[in-house]
């Protein structure tokens, strides 16, 4: 994997769509994991259909129990997930 995006804040959402339709346009692999507040941030449509086009995405699961609602369309992982991501990623960018 190229790129990973760990997203721990809900602030991040502006830079997230950019970071992410950027990889999409220059065809990077990339993948996201999102945890704490920023699990909300799979609510968001257009944030959803773009983890769609990542290799791997995924929400923490706890973190969705706490700050989700309803079902998740992105799929939920554990902090397990999140350290095997960390661990075939080039180059990590922390939000």
């Amino acid at each position: 994997m190229e790129v990973m995006f760990l997203v721990s804040r809900v602030e991040s959402s502006s830079l997230l769509r950019a970071f992410l339709r950027a990889c999409v346009r220059g065809q990077v692999d990339y993948c996201c994991f999102l945890t704490g507040p920023a699990a909300a941030l799979a609510l968001d449509p257009d944030i959803g259909a773009l983890l769609k086009t990542a290799t791997r995405s995924a929400v923490c699961e706890h973190s969705w129990e706490r700050f989700g609602s309803g079902e998740c369309l992105v799929p939920l992982g554990s902090q397990t997930e999140n350290s095997a991501l960390t661990a075939t990623t080039h180059h990590i960018v922390s939000l």
